[in-house]
């Protein structure tokens, strides 16, 4: 026998599951957060996005009352700790502190475990960096004509270290071996911490990287810096020419940018508090200071012009793929 409902009572029921539901889908953001968050770093300590992530980290933990914790998830070049935001609740208690290496792994990743664009929403673009070329102390080389003149000169014998296949320093030192006809072996890790360590221990030769990520090792002089990226010099280490005044422009343009995206389906006026409070931290003097010092500089945008930016990069790192033969796994 079905137990009969009340039509009031069905109805009261049904109006709180409706409230219930509409407090989930709006956010909650009046009461975000009401414990801690999470920002994934989907790649080593040391790297640029564990960078801003520490360093912002205290003052998103003093504006929310909640502490915010930082979880390197480092592997698949980044693709793991995207992955496990992409597939977390879309509650806000779970970011994304990306680089734009999730816009080059679709082009060398036969299968992907997210989707970049349908999988994650895009909040804000935060800063951007520079690139640099660093070499072995014992590489025989004074600048980059020099080093392509020795990598030349031994073909297949020198190694370069990356963070893994797909990142942005296994794609750009490949379109430089494609465009100067270089023969070298890719070493792929697991992250930046081992591939330095190597570079130091000389068991790669080279290797291309963010500047802020090898600053620390050519100021200490465990390694050389051979050139930067960008259309001017470094004010941190000026004495480091740039790819351009070397006779290469075509790498002038190439730059890491930084990024914080939230599961898809995260509620937009939740995203759009996060996107607030990012951006006001962003903006605190002492933390542009304190990024500035590791060669990382805020530069905001919208979700939308992130989202613009996801797709164009996409396309143009798979063009450079299919132009400089890149092989995919």
């Amino acid at each position: 026998m079905k137990t009969k409902i009340h039509p009031l009572l069905a109805i009261f029921t049904s109006l709180i599951s409706l409230s219930t539901w509409n407090t989930w889908a709006q956010g909650s953001s009046g009461t975000f957060p009401n414990r801690p968050v999470t920002l994934v770093v989907p790649f080593t300590s040391g790297s640029g996005s564990d960078t801003i992530a520490r360093i912002i980290s205290p003052k998103l933990a003093e504006r929310w009352k909640q502490a915010v914790v930082v979880d390197n998830r480092p592997g698949a070049s980044g693709n793991l700790g995207a992955d496990k935001v992409a597939k977390s609740t879309p509650d806000g208690y779970t970011l994304l502190m990306a680089i734009d290496t999730m816009t080059m792994t679709p082009a060398v990743y036969k299968s992907m475990p997210f989707d970049p664009i349908n999988d994650l929403a895009p909040i804000a673009r935060l800063a951007v960096a520079t690139y640099a070329m660093a070499i072995n102390n014992d590489v025989p080389a004074k600048d980059l004509p020099s080093l392509l003149n020795y990598i030349k000169n031994k073909p297949g014998q020198l190694n370069y270290g990356t963070p893994g296949n797909g990142t942005p320093h296994h794609l750009v030192m490949e379109y430089l071996k494609n465009l100067k006809g270089l023969d070298m072996l890719h070493v792929p890790y697991k992250g930046l911490a081992g591939a330095q360590t190597d570079l130091i221990g000389g068991q790669v030769q080279v290797m291309f990287a963010t500047f802020n990520s090898l600053l620390p090792l050519g100021k200490g002089n465990k390694i050389k810096l051979l050139a930067v990226t960008g259309a001017k010099r470094s004010e941190l280490m000026p004495d480091i020419p740039t790819f351009t005044e070397q006779g290469i422009p075509e790498m002038e343009n190439l730059f890491p940018w930084y990024a914080v995206l939230s599961p898809a389906n995260t509620p937009k006026d939740l995203q759009n508090k996060i996107y607030k409070d990012f951006s006001e931290v962003m903006q605190l003097e002492e933390i542009k200071k304190q990024l500035n010092e590791q060669g990382i500089f805020v530069r905001l945008s919208t979700s939308e012009q992130l989202k613009d930016l996801i797709k164009t990069d996409i396309d143009r790192w798979k063009k450079l793929v299919q132009q400089a033969n890149i092989p995919t796994n």
